[in-house]
């Protein structure tokens, strides 16, 4: 699997899905007074979403299993569709379902934060062309994008049809934007609040109260 490299706006955190040393880090008040900046910026009725308990799979009917999975209608959609089930494809098609569905929640916890771009497909390609400053080092490692694996695809594809479908499907990391492997420990990880591990990964969300700072 390729290594999958989370920064934030001011490239402050590296997660990494492979055994690869994580680079330096920026320093993590630069994030934070982005963060700030972004959130004075949100509408009202946005940051309204935002605080919204979300379901969890019992009540929005969705099962971590393979099985399951594959009684559910092929994946398809717009452009937004192409940009989560490529980036699952590529970062996560090795994850179980339940890891290929948190991937896929902490995208789009992404894009609903101000932190971030506010879509699949800018979250996914952010900093794409500058070395590593991209979000997903396929975007920018030089080699070209082919879907080898069509039945992989078609798994992940139903979860990034699944998830753009049902916002209250996400449940399973509590508001995660970061994630990384196990066996790494980033720095910032230890300022972040863990909010679950998941398969192979521990997930991670800005502190709230640094962001007020």
């Amino acid at each position: 699997m390729r290594i999958l490299t989370f920064l934030s706006v001011a490239a402050t955190a590296v997660a990494l899905v492979s055994g690869a040393p994580a680079r330096a880090d920026n320093p993590l008040s630069e994030a934070m007074k982005a963060e700030a900046q972004g959130l004075n910026s949100v509408p009202g009725t946005r940051l309204t979403a935002l605080l919204k308990r979300p379901r969890v799979a019992a009540e929005t009917g969705v099962e971590y299993s393979r099985e399951w999975l594959a009684r559910q209608p092929s994946g398809k959609g717009d452009a937004e569709f192409q940009c989560l089930a490529e980036a699952l494809y590529f970062e996560a098609r090795g994850e179980s379902v339940k890891g290929q569905f948190a991937v896929a929640e902490v995208i789009l916890n992404r894009v609903d934060s101000a932190t971030f771009p506010n879509t699949v497909c800018g979250v996914v390609h952010q900093g794409t062309g500058r070395k590593f400053a991209c979000q997903f080092t396929y975007t920018c490692d030089g080699r070209e994008e082919v879907i080898h694996e069509p039945a992989a695809y078609a798994q992940v594809s139903k979860v990034a049809s699944i998830m753009l479908k049902d916002e209250d499907a996400r449940g399973l990391t509590d508001g995660a934007t970061f994630y990384h492997t196990l066996h790494v420990s980033p720095r910032w990880s230890r300022k972040f609040d863990r909010t679950a591990t998941i398969g192979v990964h521990h997930f991670y969300r800005m502190p709230t109260r640094l962001s007020q700072n």
